[in-house]
């Protein structure tokens, strides 16, 4: 189970709305509606690129070809039942959907046999009962 070659992925800055800060709806309390939006007004002071305002999203942010899309220095693969797993490379890191304790467990116990690497190996609040 290598570990494929990862190049380190830069540290990119938080893109947040502008005034993402001052209205409840734009994320002040709930972080998932703080996604970016372009700036529009004229003398919007984020679209005029001044300094010590937060920066926009723009072309050499993003990551390197090679490493585009891998989680943990995998390739990903969702398997939901048995069937996905059939498809699954060794090489490639495996992301289980949603689907119950019992497939679950089943999903594990093959993989393991298989000998890929499960990337969300614990559903929610099993960690806690595994580790007890």
């Amino acid at each position: 189970m290598a570990k494929k070659e990862n190049a380190a992925k830069r540290k990119k800055p938080k893109f947040l709305r502008v005034e993402w800060h001052k209205k409840i709806k734009l994320g002040r309390s709930v972080k998932k509606n703080r996604k970016w939006r372009a700036a529009k007004g004229i003398h919007n002071k984020i679209r005029l690129n001044n300094k010590g305002r937060s920066v926009r999203p723009r072309v050499g942010f993003g990551s390197d070809k090679k490493i585009r899309g891998m989680v943990n220095g995998f390739e990903a693969t969702k398997v939901m039942n048995l069937n996905d797993l059939k498809l699954v490379k060794k090489e490639h890191g495996i992301i289980i959907g949603k689907v119950g304790r019992k497939k679950r467990e089943e999903i594990i116990r093959r993989t393991e046999e298989i000998g890929a690497v499960i990337l969300n190996k614990y559903g929610k609040g099993e960690k806690l009962e595994n580790a007890a």
